[in-house]
């Protein structure tokens, strides 16, 4: 899998939406900011704050989001609002219509980071999970991706689930949905997987709860 990364380039994601992110001292997130380790191998920015301006709102939006380790994903904490047009008002079905979880799901990858070297090596290159991520909405190379499934467990295998899991379920998106788009394996195939990895350890301090109530 480290060979096949190596070689890899990024290319970052077109979003419809552009999202600011920064740490809540006004830096611009980077692998040095990126200090709480979750799971084997990844580093994520604890807290960070990603501002979005939605043009047919008139809004812009500012999220604060908080990794909770007993939640296992990013947390909601703080929201400010701003209306960029005169006519427009912030009154409650204006305010409602803001995507709030939709823009931490959008500036999460930008926070979870991994390296192909030592970590413990100073000169060790950390990539973002939306440095991976290429235009097509890929986290893994297709090749990559068959090798995965073709070669049966492993730690390969748990790398990549590791990665898949951790890219969905910090941002409070279902895993299993994106290991499946992403590895192109049935539900059952991913849930097991995911309870594989979880086994291994691979998946500490990170959880995805499908009947978790919403959370402003």
């Amino acid at each position: 899998m480290q060979e096949v990364m190596q070689k890899r380039r990024a290319v970052r994601q077109t979003r419809e939406v552009k999202v600011d992110v920064k740490t809540p001292d006004g830096h611009e997130v980077t692998w040095r900011s990126a200090t709480q380790p979750v799971g084997s191998a990844l580093r994520i920015t604890p807290e960070f704050v990603a501002t979005t301006v939605d043009r047919s709102l008139g809004v812009q939006t500012s999220v604060v989001a908080r990794y909770v380790p007993e939640e296992g994903r990013y947390v909601i904490k703080g929201v400010n609002s701003t209306a960029v047009r005169d006519e427009v008002e912030l009154n409650y079905p204006t305010v409602a219509k803001v995507g709030m979880q939709a823009i931490v799901q959008l500036a999460a990858p930008r926070c979870i980071y991994l390296t192909l070297d030592d970590e413990h090596d100073p000169l060790a290159t950390w990539l973002s999970v939306d440095d991976l991520t290429t235009a097509e909405g890929r986290i893994l190379p297709p090749n990559l991706a068959a090798e995965v499934v073709r070669r049966g467990g492993g730690d390969a295998r748990m790398e990549a689930i590791e990665l898949l899991y951790g890219s969905a379920a910090l941002a409070g998106l279902p895993p299993a949905k994106l290991i499946q788009k992403e590895l192109g394996i049935p539900h059952r195939t991913a849930s097991q997987w995911i309870i594989d990895a979880r086994k291994a350890g691979r998946l500490e301090g990170m959880n995805y709860n499908a009947g978790r109530p919403a959370r402003g």
